[in-house]
């Protein structure tokens, strides 16, 4: 039983228990980018999610609108925080080969990090789903085809400056780099540490320097 005090009114009390609890967005977006990043779009349930975010589920639906739209966001914090290591080496100044040298390398790290999820949250996220999760699948499809981009843009505006062989197929080598890149994070997932993912990339680095220009 609640008894309601002579300065408090039946109403204001009412007004008061109905009002949204206040919390920090970007510390229970994080909660959420964690739980979704450790059990997948599909395998983490609303009780999952707002038990790690500390917020019921009235409040994140409140808040975000869906499950979907909070992945969505999740997501995009990780691309800014955690997943921004590998674009920041990409757009790094240097040799082509030397640029792709170091983001694999700081992938090996950043992969195996203690205390966090192993591996990238994007790289194989949501790679099959439930028909009605289809369009979650497309937005993370676009995200991984947009690093596949970057990518390739770099490896031909690396043959244009003239350090990679004239006759190297960009687009193939790009995918390449990419595939490495997912399959160093399912490696991750499975308990390969940093130095048997930097195994990995060595050998995909002495790839990318097979195409290396003899003048460069």
């Amino acid at each position: 039983m609640t008894i309601v005090k002579n300065s408090e009114s039946a109403e204001s009390l009412a007004r008061r228990r109905g009002r949204p609890r206040a919390f920090d967005r970007e510390v229970v977006l994080a909660a959420a980018g964690e739980t979704f990043w450790r059990l997948g779009y599909e395998g983490a349930s609303i009780a999952d999610l707002t038990a790690a975010m500390g917020i019921t589920p009235q409040s994140l639906y409140a808040a975000f609108t869906s499950k979907a739209d909070l992945y969505r966001e999740a997501l995009e914090q990780y691309r800014r925080e955690e997943g921004a290591a590998a674009g920041r080496n990409l757009a790094g100044a240097g040799h082509v080969v030397e640029v792709i040298s170091r983001m694999l390398r700081a992938s090996a790290h950043e992969f195996t990090l203690p205390g966090r999820p192993k591996g990238c949250m994007i790289s194989t996220a949501v790679l099959t789903c439930a028909v009605e999760n289809q369009a979650i699948a497309e937005h993370v499809s676009a995200l991984r085809s947009e690093t596949l981009a970057l990518l390739e843009d770099r490896f031909r505006q690396g043959a244009v400056d003239g350090e990679l062989r004239a006759d190297t197929d960009v687009a193939g080598l790009a995918r390449f780099v990419g595939a490495i890149l997912q399959g160093m994070t399912v490696q991750a997932q499975d308990g390969a540490g940093k130095a048997e993912l930097l195994q990995i990339a060595e050998l995909a680095i002495a790839e990318v320097a097979r195409h290396r220009h003899p003048s460069a």
